[in-house]
Formats: structure tokens, C-alpha cells, sequence
């Protein structure tokens, strides 16, 4: 058996917890939304057509925003088309997926949906085939309360009041040749920096999302970041970062991916100083991780669609997710939330269907992926303020990072409640490892409950016939005594214990 040490004091804290954190992502991407959130006929559909099995386990997941409608979707998108009267929408291919979009689902509808499942919007405007003027155009039609062109259609469209939409995405992805509208850094910096000047002429108080590199593996990482905020450092608030994970025949580099994601904030953050400190700014650009996953992307049928076919909400990027993926995301949100300093929002893409920690059949069941219990868990028990936290732990050496420690983990401690929660996961593939917490800085301290997320098969997966025969369970190892917590965790596992504190 390995061995760990680890050490946490309340006086030593790294930021808040923030619920947007915990956000996730719905794009017009395969069936994310037609027999994802939206199906109208469903026995648990609502009036408006909201499967209501998929809003409970929404609700159960613990999102707090919601990325709409991409993604690479939204960069050849027009949001008129998804308002007014259904019979009336216009029918277009959608160059993103190679699909049919119906429009039976816009704007309109997807607000309806945020109010229902209790989430907040995060939208994206087209700065790929479009620019300014439309996002205006759009930004009057969501938050205009009423006596303008636009938001008189909105309220003949049956929506009276303003939406409110406060978080906005400039663009998506526009660092990628993949993407409609390609620009060079320069070319999005400028569009962006006047879309934001534009948008905060008429609503000041927004929050703006500038483009960030597509993947730290891009050619263009790091000087894309350097230009883009050279150009828009002053209008925006926030600039975005995506990463995708996947095991490539390593699965000991695969359990090191948080590695990538803790390099690719350090560097991000870094740029963004480096720019200020050249402004003589005192502003501080914040991260959004607004798209992180496992993603398997066209390795598993079926993949990108091509040719003279374009469905409607076709199979593509269904993802089935083993136990070592649901370690992995829970590795990712430890690293996510260490970094909350600097990362004030993320966005796991997808939520339904399409790598998607959510699984549904048309008129049939809802169930849940492996990914879903460690972002549930961890939304649900996170909370104050994330602390620094000191890990003594061996290291392995693999492919990718050349060594890593076998624990990873985070803590959070709400001092109102008198909470704390540790996050923990052990990569070791040959054998369990014993955790010594030292928690003598909190006074007295109770257990609550341990529970562990492990299989003796690691490539479990569950399905609609079976989700529940892998599931965080109570670990019995888990002990308490002079304030010191010992816990024995399995190979490949993620954990999650609660404490009671003075």
C-alpha cells in the first residue's frame, strides 16, 4: 500500500467557492437538445416540452450556469430564426455538425428552460459569420424592458419581460481553422474589444467572455492570449480556455490529465499579467473554463457526419464514460476549484447526450453517466472557501508529464456552517493508498461521512439498462481520532470527506 500525507489550515485560503464553477453547457450539437432537454410528446415532458426526467437530474447534478447555443454552432448561427412562432421558423443546415437545424428550439424557449431547471444563462453571440451589429441586435431583444423595435418583438413574440442576460461569450473557438469566420488574433481581438465597447453602451454592468486558445495544444496558445487582451484588455472581464481529456492506451497519463489543466491556467493567468503589467492596469483577468470534459471525440461510432446527409439531432459524440473518466473529472474539478483565484466560471460540455454526463432515450429513460457523481458531489458540498492545501504524496512516472504524485486533492471550508470537504483522488493503478489528513487547525472535528467512487474494473460503464451498479459508496476505512482523519483510498479512485469543524 502507498502512503500520503496531507495538511490544511483555515487561515490559509486560495479564494471563494463559486457556484459558477459548476456550470455546464448546452449546444445544438447531436441530440444535446432535441430528445436531450427538449422533447415534446416525452411522458415526462412539460407544457413547454422540457423532458422533466432530465430537469430533475439537472437539478440533482447541481448546475449553475448554462453555455447556450455554443459552441461551434453559434458561429454560423442567426438567433432570429429560433424566435417568434414555431410554424414559422426557418429550416437551415447547420455547417457546425453537418446536421439540420428545425429551430423548433431558440432563444425564447431556452430561457424558459434555465427558469425551470433554476440555472443561469451564459450566451454566445456570432462573431464568426456576423459582428456587432447583430450581438446589439441581440442584446435588445433579450434585455430591453419594452419601447424599442426589439423588445417590442420579444413582447409580441409573448415574452413581457426582459430576459437579463448579464453573462455573454464573444464568439467561440475563433483561434481554430475548424471554426466559420477564422480570424487571427488581431483580426478577433479588434471585433471583440468593439463588440464589448457596444454591448456596454447599452447595458454597462455585463460580463464579457473574450476568446482564449481552443486547447493549450494549439500552435497559436499563449501569443493568441497575449494579442487578443492587447487589443480588448479594458472592455472584457474574462477570457476563455477549453480543454478535452482523453485515456490514448496511457491510462497513467490520462489520471494525470489536471496536470495539463493546472499548466494551461498558470499560463493563461501569466499572459493576462504580463499584459497588464504593460497597461499599468490594476484589473485582474479572471478564466472561463467554459468548455472541459472527457471527450472521445470521432474515435467511437458515430462520429462527424459527412457527405449528402444532414439529419436532424443525429447520434454523434454519445460518449459512454468509464469509472477512470469519472476520476478524471473529478481531478479536473479539485483543479478547478485550487485555481479559483483565477478561474471565476467553467463549463463542462455537454450536458445531455453529447459527451454528457446525462443519457436519454427518445420517449424512453434518463439515466446517469459515470462523470455525473463526482460534479454532482462536489457542486453540492463545495462551499465558502477553497484552502491551500499541502500534499506529501509518492510520485509515478508516466508517458505524458514524466512524474506525478498519486494524490491529487482540494479542500473547502465553510465557516458559517462549520463544514469542511475534502476532494481527493489516488491515480495509483497497482494498489490503494493511505491519507493521514492533519486537521488539528480546525479545533474540534467530527466526521460526517466518506464516500469513494472506484470499481476493480476501471473501464466500467454505465448504460440504460445498468447506472447503478457502480456508485459512490461509504467508505468504511475512514476514521477520525485527535484530529487527525485516516482513509484508505482503492486504485483509480476519487473520494469525497465531510467534516464537521469548531
Amino acid at each position: 500500500m502507498h502512503s500520503a500525507r496531507i495538511a490544511i489550515d483555515p487561515s490559509f485560503t486560495v479564494g471563494p467557492v463559486r457556484r459558477e464553477t459548476f456550470g455546464s453547457f448546452v449546444e445544438h450539437l447531436g441530440r444535446c437538445v432535441y430528445t436531450g432537454i427538449y422533447e415534446p410528446g416525452h411522458p415526462s415532458a412539460d407544457a413547454q416540452g422540457f423532458r422533466g426526467d432530465v430537469l430533475d437530474l439537472v437539478k440533482e447534478l447541481g448546475v449553475s450556469t448554462v453555455r447556450y447555443p455554443g459552441g461551434n454552432f453559434v458561429s454560423g448561427y442567426k438567433w432570429e430564426d429560433g424566435v417568434g412562432p414555431a410554424a414559422d421558423r426557418p429550416v437551415r443546415y447547420d455547417l457546425a455538425w453537418h446536421s439540420t437545424e428545425t429551430n423548433a428550439f431558440g432563444l425564447n424557449e431556452f430561457m424558459a428552460w434555465t427558469k425551470a431547471s433554476g440555472t443561469e444563462a451564459m450566451m454566445a453571440v456570432n462573431l464568426g459569420t456576423r459582428g456587432i451589429q447583430e450581438a446589439l441586435e441581440l442584446l435588445e431583444y433579450s434585455n430591453a424592458p419594452g419601447g424599442t423595435a426589439l423588445s417590442e418583438l420579444r413582447r409580441s413574440h409573448g415574452v413581457d419581460e426582459p430576459h437579463g442576460i448579464t453573462f455573454w461569450c464573444l464568439g467561440n473557438e475563433m483561434d481554430g481553422p475548424w471554426q466559420l469566420g477564422h480570424k487571427t488574433a488581431t483580426e478577433y481581438g479588434r471585433l471583440a474589444a468593439e463588440t464589448a465597447r457596444g454591448m456596454r453602451q447599452m447595458f454597462p454592468e455585463l460580463t464579457l467572455v473574450a476568446c482564449g486558445s481552443s486547447s493549450s495544444n494549439m500552435p497559436t496558445f499563449g501569443e493568441w492570449e497575449r494579442i487578443v487582451l492587447t487589443e480588448a484588455y479594458d472592455e472584457v472581464d474574462l477570457i476563455s480556455a477549453h480543454a478535452y481529456y482523453r485515456e490514448e492506451n496511457d491510462l497513467p497519463s490520462f489520471l494525470a490529465a489536471a496536470d495539463d489543466l493546472d499548466y494551461f491556467v498558470a499560463s493563461v493567468a501569466a499572459t493576462a499579467d504580463a499584459v497588464g503589467a504593460a497597461r499599468k492596469s490594476p484589473k485582474k483577468i479572471g478564466i472561463s473554463f467554459d468548455e472541459w470534459n472527457v471527450w472521445y471525440h470521432e474515435e467511437e461510432n458515430p462520429g462527424i457526419i459527412t457527405g449528402g446527409e444532414w439529419p436532424v439531432a443525429p447520434r454523434m459524440e454519445e460518449d459512454r464514460y468509464t469509472v477512470a473518466d469519472a476520476v478524471v473529472v473529478g481531478n479536473l474539478l479539485i483543479s478547478l476549484l485550487r485555481n479559483t483565484d483565477r478561474v471565476h466560471s467553467a463549463s463542462q460540455a455537454q450536458l445531455v447526450n453529447a459527451i454528457a454526463p446525462i443519457m436519454t432515450e427518445p420517449g424512453g429513460a434518463a439515466w446517469r453517466q459515470t462523470i455525473f457523481h463526482p460534479f454532482a458531489l462536489t457542486s453540492r458540498f463545495a462551499a465558502g472557501r477553497v484552502l491551500r492545501v499541502a500534499i506529501d504524496s509518492p510520485s509515478y512516472e508516466n508517458a505524458r508529464f514524466g512524474s506525478s504524485e498519486l494524490v491529487d486533492a482540494v479542500a473547502t471550508h465553510d465557516a458559517d456552517a462549520g463544514t469542511m470537504a475534502l476532494f481527493v483522488v489516488n491515480r495509483a493503478l497497482d494498489a490503494a493508498t493511505s491519507i493521514r489528513l492533519d486537521a488539528t487547525a480546525f479545533g474540534d472535528v467530527s466526521l460526517v461521512e466518506a464516500l469513494t467512487f472506484s470499481n476493480d474494473d476501471v473501464h466500467w460503464r454505465a448504460s440504460e439498462q445498468d447506472s447503478t451498479s457502480v456508485l459512490p459508496t461509504p467508505n468504511p476505512t475512514a476514521a477520525l481520532a485527535d484530529g487527525a482523519l485516516t482513509i484508505e483510498l482503492p486504485p483509480v479512485s476519487w473520494s469525497m470527506v465531510r467534516l464537521t469543524v469548531a
